[in-house]
């Protein structure tokens, strides 16, 4: 029954005030939110129907489906060499497939990770072998082989999907298990499942993924106690993992991607809150600027003359080419002293030094993959680029040519700007 203060408009309710110890008229409800009985319901019902998963680019399809083939042809390759080496039964099974989609498609998923693909799918096949050991009766094998495959999974935080495939795959092949008994586990389940997290693992090093996924204490990039500025959300791991366990999550998302998400929020929210600022807004418009040939030392004395951190580089008619920064010096200097085996100190003299002869020039410490905005791009892009820690400047180009740049001091100063007026305002 609801009660006459639950029938004001809804706008007019709170949660506090809606009865919880009397049994709700879902009827009366639908009244309430106001919706047409049927007609919101199965809205919703058909919207439930539809795709669930945000659209994802051309490029990862493919990256993902080149990822199974190669994952699948190596494991393949692999279990036939070892067949011919060996007394086991070294063979490609059905669930492997399976692990592919998620070790290749969704690497960050929790139940992709090492620990669940490997230990998932030898624990459900172990779990497999004795059921078809134990009960004759084929229906019932294959049933209660998978059930009890996920409460043994569960138990060993090693959720994986395809596993439960491969209890029945045990399951429905009385002859193999016969053949091999418990071995069936360690070969081709163990050893298949392993040939594919590594080759995953691998596969997403060359691709620019992260695989197995990150760790919530991973170091920062300079590899010191303290996580990225982005990630520091004064919540411990502790209090993301009861997050997760409270709203039934844990599967489907890691700590560290919790994380990683609640940090791109909180930078969108305060790129909203700053209002309609764009890059050529709050850019530097009086640049220095260097050529591609000119020498380290030249640039090196242009960081100390204008106590710069960057340095874009133009070519002719002013054509944007790339950007130096200081790190980059100081990365060539490090990496010539261990390629030289020499001390840091006199590696960067000898980069630095003009009387060179073959002298190194800002051409080959460039970067030319960094990012780079528009006049119009707004600040809440420029944010995320420039709050972990690898990109003290972002270029701003119209056309082929830099008209200005954004560094860290610029958009602080926009930022405390903007928090200014909105306090002046409140």
């Amino acid at each position: 029954m609801i009660t006459e203060d639950c029938r004001r408009p809804c706008s007019a309710i709170t949660l506090a005030e809606l009865p919880v110890d009397q049994p709700l008229n879902f009827s009366g409800a639908a009244e309430i939110l106001g919706k047409g009985q049927n007609g919101g319901s199965v809205s919703n019902i058909l919207k439930s129907l539809g795709p669930a998963v945000a659209p994802v680019s051309g490029q990862e399809a493919l990256r993902a489906g080149i990822g199974a083939l190669v994952g699948m042809s190596v494991t393949g390759l692999v279990l036939l060499w070892l067949n011919g080496h060996s007394a086991f039964g070294l063979f490609l099974v059905a669930p492997f497939g399976a692990s592919s989609v998620l070790l290749f498609a969704v690497p960050n998923s929790p139940l992709a990770q090492p620990w669940s693909a490997i230990v998932g799918n030898t624990v459900a096949a172990l779990v497999g072998v004795a059921v078809c050991l134990a009960v004759p009766e084929p229906t019932l094998r294959i049933a209660l082989a998978v059930g009890l495959s996920i409460v043994a999974m569960i138990l060993c935080r090693a959720v994986h999907p395809p596993a439960g495939a491969v209890a029945m795959t045990a399951a429905m092949s009385p002859d193999v298990v016969a053949q091999h008994g418990f071995w069936f586990a360690l070969a081709p389940i163990a050893v298949g499942t392993v040939i594919l997290v590594i080759i995953a693992t691998l596969y997403a090093r060359l691709t620019g993924r992260r695989y197995p996924f990150r760790q919530f204490n991973d170091p920062g990039r300079v590899n010191m106690v303290d996580r990225i500025p982005s990630r520091r959300l004064g919540l411990s791991e502790e209090a993301l993992t009861g997050i997760l366990e409270r709203y039934s999550q844990s599967f489907n998302l890691g700590v560290e991607d919790l994380a990683r998400l609640i940090g791109a929020a909180e930078l969108q929210a305060a790129a909203q809150a700053s209002g309609p600022l764009v890059a050529q807004d709050i850019m530097s418009h009086n640049l220095v600027t260097v050529g591609p040939t000119t020498s380290l030392g030249q640039v090196a004395e242009l960081f100390r003359q204008h106590r710069f951190t960057s340095l874009p580089v133009v070519g002719r008619g002013g054509a944007y080419l790339g950007v130096v920064f200081q790190m980059h010096l100081i990365a060539r200097a490090r990496t010539d002293a261990l390629r030289l085996d020499r001390g840091y100190s006199a590696a960067l003299r000898r980069m630095l030094d003009p009387a060179r002869k073959t002298a190194e020039t800002a051409e080959t410490i460039m970067s030319v993959t960094g990012p780079r905005a528009a006049p119009k791009t707004p600040i809440g892009a420029l944010l995320p680029m420039m709050a972990d820690g690898d990109t003290d400047a972002v270029p701003v180009i119209e056309g082929n040519r830099i008209t200005g740049i954004v560094t860290r001091t610029d958009l602080i100063s926009a930022l405390a700007r903007s928090v200014a007026r909105a306090g002046a305002n409140g």
